[in-house]
């Protein structure tokens, strides 16, 4: 066994080639990376709605219930730039199938639990097949896709079915909990992952690993991964601990310092886990950040609606799905008619629009009134910021792939999902602190009902959440106009396992 170098250029092996639209197994491939991804959306939300029933059955305390939420998102952001490492490292079908089985196997252990512990240690499991699941299957989208047309328009689907999956884990979230029971919520992962694990087989080609075990960059894994568990455990933790509290402040500053290091370290090692030079990769970085700071004002608008919905106007679980089921349209109509605009007048535009039009849909959702109604108040809202976001999502996704050559898509998937994560996590953190100031204002003051001062935070928050996205259009504006870009070539030792 020896290391060779290895050139990325466009191969005469016809099983190397991308893939392409106009045949059936380039369809098929897209509709396989569509599910897992699909799969990977509906988990981050469909389990919101079972949560009252869940602490009923397993005798969650209020404090620890939150556990079965925060454990994903800690070990799904935690991981995530490492999964994105290794899927480039070991291969993307390899980490691809293996986080699918991780997956698999944490939601049966999640639905079958009769205890808290266990269903808490399940979901930690599930976030770390994500963290897998997620950079892999982006990674292999980019990859086989080369050509600029088939690749805007596989980009477009991966962002409009984003939006499907956020909305249909509400929905189906109802319809589980109400009908065969919350443990159905995690048992409905199985079969989409036994049928993306067969298509991975069948439709994925199987590569090379591309760099020495034995050299593998296991200081920076450390460090990177430390890093990013801290962290984000303490912007969970923050609303309940206090942003001022000697806690979150340790722990943020400990976070940083490992990051610091990491990135010290990856800058003298000769086998990086994470290659600065990433970051040359013109657009990638603002690409990456325009689309943390739009997640951290759009996605924290599940929950506080989600509230408003059951709590202020008496929806039931399924009313509330069902609710956000036009959220859906307006993301593939978004999502659809972007990627056919990046070729003709590029990513930074669409963003930009995309955004100022999603800020105001948050507006005027921030506007929803204790007597408010659905049609008035919360549709228009709802269908604006999706056709508005669907455009920001698609842009930022192509802009952060584009220019990066397939050696490094599983580090560019893996950094544009952090930053998901980290805007996710930062946004609902700073949202729900706003949203309950100013309801405890509201109470104190003593002219207001419960009702009334629980919607004059959701509106503090979903405003809030509409100046996170205006801001988004700032970061936009430094990034460079993307249209088509060469992917950058760089040689790295492959491992030939036949010699």
């Amino acid at each position: 066994m020896s290391a060779q170098p290895h050139s990325n250029v466009a191969s005469l092996d016809p099983a190397t080639e991308g893939s392409s639209l106009q045949s059936r197994r380039g369809i098929a491939i897209l509709l396989l990376l569509s599910l897992v991804q699909f799969m990977d959306i509906l988990d981050a939300s469909i389990l919101n709605i079972a949560l009252p029933s869940i602490k009923h059955d397993l005798g969650f305390s209020q404090q620890s219930l939150q556990w079965v939420i925060d454990g994903y998102i800690l070990t799904y952001g935690g991981f995530l730039l490492l999964g994105g490492r290794l899927a480039d490292l070991l291969g993307r079908r390899l980490v691809l199938v293996t986080g699918l089985v991780v997956f698999a196997g944490s939601s049966l252990t999640g639905g079958l639990a009769h205890s808290s512990s266990l269903l808490i240690g399940a979901r930690f499991a599930q976030g770390l097949g994500a963290a897998m699941l997620s950079p892999a299957a982006l990674s292999s989208l980019t990859s086989t896709f080369r050509s600029t047309r088939d690749r805007n328009t596989a980009l477009g689907v991966w962002a409009a079915v984003s939006g499907i999956g956020g909305a249909a884990g509400v929905l189906f979230g109802g319809l589980l909990t109400e009908g065969p029971g919350w443990r159905w919520v995690l048992f409905v992962n199985v079969p989409f992952a036994a049928v993306a694990f067969v298509g991975a087989f069948a439709l994925l080609r199987k590569e090379r690993m591309r760099a020495r075990l034995a050299s593998f960059d296991a200081l920076g894994a450390s460090l990177v991964t430390g890093g990013m568990l801290l962290l984000v455990y303490a912007l969970v933790k923050a609303p309940d601990v206090g942003w001022g509290a000697t806690r979150t402040i340790a722990e943020l500053a400990i976070a940083g310092l490992a990051l610091v290091a990491f990135v010290g370290n990856e800058l003298r090692v000769a086998n990086p886990l994470v290659p600065m030079s990433i970051l040359r990769v013109r657009g990638v970085a603002v690409a990456d950040a325009t689309q943390m700071v739009a997640v951290a004002g759009f996605l924290p608008m599940f929950f506080f609606l989600t509230l408003y919905m059951q709590t202020v106007l008496h929806y039931s679980p399924i009313q509330t799905g069902a609710a956000y089921l036009p959220l859906t349209g307006g993301f593939i109509i978004a999502a659809s008619v972007s990627s056919q605009l990046f070729a003709r007048i590029g990513t930074k535009p669409v963003i930009l629009v995309g955004a100022l039009v999603a800020a105001g849909g948050l507006y005027w959702l921030s506007r929803v009134t204790v007597d408010g109604s659905y049609i008035s108040d919360i549709l228009p809202g709802l269908l604006v910021a999706s056709i508005g976001l669907g455009g920001v999502f698609t842009g930022a996704t192509t802009a952060a792939n584009a220019g990066v050559g397939e050696d490094r898509a599983g580090l560019a998937a893996g950094l544009l999902n952090t930053g998901q994560q980290l805007g996710s996590a930062l946004g609902l953190a700073i949202l729900s602190a706003l949203a309950t100031a100013r309801t405890s204002s509201l109470l104190h003051a003593g002219r207001d009902t419960v009702a009334q001062a629980a919607t004059g935070g959701y509106q503090r928050a979903l405003m809030a959440g509409a100046v996170f996205v205006l801001a988004a259009t700032v970061v936009a504006a430094l990034a460079p106009n993307t249209r088509q870009r060469t992917p950058v070539i760089e040689e790295e030792p492959v491992l030939d396992l036949a010699a």
